[in-house]
């Protein structure tokens, strides 16, 4: 196949590729944190604490990293399209079932499955957008896809809010399943078939001995402990944060709080500004000045005045966006050879922390107080900052 005949900014086969990735990023994210602004409404109805009710988005970050990790020996062995688009209409499909599930236990249970076929799409979105479009546009095109991802995660975390506060979180859930199977639907008719790409058995030993290399370098071990610290830290704040906006000295009504995830629009900001800065600073550097910036946003949550607080947060997501956005970029430069591989571990330790975290920190918050659960953030926040420390002599 002729290289010339790779997607070019302007043509048909472009356009498609460009929306409909877009479309996906949208699907997965809604779906991925539907439950989270909507904690509150489940803990109610379910008569259950913070925490358990935190597990509907800690299972299915738990099936997301699972996948991830199944995919990273399996993707290349399927279809880029066949296999996003089972991962697309299936998850859907799981989301409204979910909308009728009786119990908390069986929607934590729908939430690990479907966390796991949505993967599907992160595990091989961008190397079909790498392999099908032109050079000249493919940066274009990841932003796209990222930008779905930004975007799809705020506004279903809003419309979430919005749809359970007039008509209950079952009819959210509802709403929300709906209309990503119907960007599931468009994806299946409108997004073009791999032109670069076969189907191919995977070399599961060259995978098992570039995984154990990574697992057994310092350097990266550290990357993906920050990876797991920070993304911890920030799902839980976005997890709990509407439970201390509900009560006092807030008691702020679901529609105001439903805004509070434009918040994400600072992540935005926050990669931008790595892009500028990674022209004057040492990869490093900046990542320890983002992390030092998340530390500061969580103290700034303590404050109980309103704005102090909302300041905090678009401070803290900024911070978090950019050293994510570091973190992730280093761990790609470190690994010379096997790339991916290197990746799928820090998804993997990305989506384990905010698992992990992203609950534990809830039974904390339950037992003690606000203060307490904060600080436990800070400390998690600070460990990742001595992490990155490690990371100065590196050749990065």
């Amino acid at each position: 196949m002729n290289p010339s005949e790779k997607a070019v900014k302007g043509s048909l086969r472009f356009r498609y590729i460009k929306l409909c990735i877009f479309f996906s990023g949208l699907s997965v994210f809604a779906q991925l944190y539907l439950f989270q602004p909507m904690l509150p409404m489940v803990a109610e109805y379910f008569k259950t604490t913070a925490g358990d009710s935190s597990l509907l988005v800690s299972s299915s970050t738990i099936g997301m990293a699972a996948g991830l990790l199944f995919f990273a020996f399996k993707a290349d062995s399927y279809s880029r399209k066949n296999l996003m688009v089972f991962s697309l209409i299936s998850s859907a499909l799981l989301t409204i079932f979910s909308a009728w599930i009786p119990s908390l236990s069986l929607l934590i249970a729908a939430g690990v499955f479907k966390g796991f076929v949505v993967s599907g799409v992160s595990a091989v979105a961008l190397a079909y957008l790498t392999e099908e479009v032109h050079a000249s546009v493919v940066g274009f095109a990841i932003s796209m896809y990222l930008s779905g991802n930004t975007i799809g995660g705020m506004s279903g975390r809003i419309l979430a809010t919005i749809l359970a506060g007039e008509f209950g979180w079952r009819n959210a859930v509802l709403l929300i399943g709906i209309e990503s199977l119907l960007l599931g639907l468009i994806f299946w008719k409108f997004f073009p078939k791999s032109k670069f790409f076969n189907p191919q058995k995977m070399d599961y030993s060259l995978k098992i001995k570039q995984m154990k290399r990574f697992l057994t370098d310092p350097y990266m071990l550290r990357l993906y402990g920050i990876a797991a610290l920070l993304m911890g830290a920030f799902v839980s704040i976005y997890n709990y944060l509407s439970f201390r906006l509900e009560g006092k000295p807030f008691f702020l009504n679901h529609f105001v709080i439903a805004f509070i995830f434009l918040m994400y629009i600072f992540g935005v900001f926050g990669t931008m500004i790595t892009s500028r800065l990674s022209k004057r600073l040492k990869t490093s550097a900046i990542l320890k000045i983002s992390i030092l910036f998340m530390m500061a946003g969580a103290l700034l949550l303590l404050s109980e005045n309103i704005y102090v607080v909302i300041f905090g947060l678009g401070v803290f997501t900024l911070a978090f966006f950019a050293a994510h956005t570091m973190a992730s970029q280093m761990t790609a430069l470190r690994a010379q050879q096997g790339k991916s591989s290197a990746t799928s571990i820090y998804w993997l330790f990305y989506y384990f922390g905010s698992s992990i975290l992203g609950s534990g920190t809830g039974y904390l918050l339950h037992s003690f107080s606000w203060e307490v659960f904060i600080g436990i953030l800070t400390f998690a926040i600070a460990v990742s900052l001595v992490l990155a420390s490690g990371t100065n002599k590196s050749i990065i």
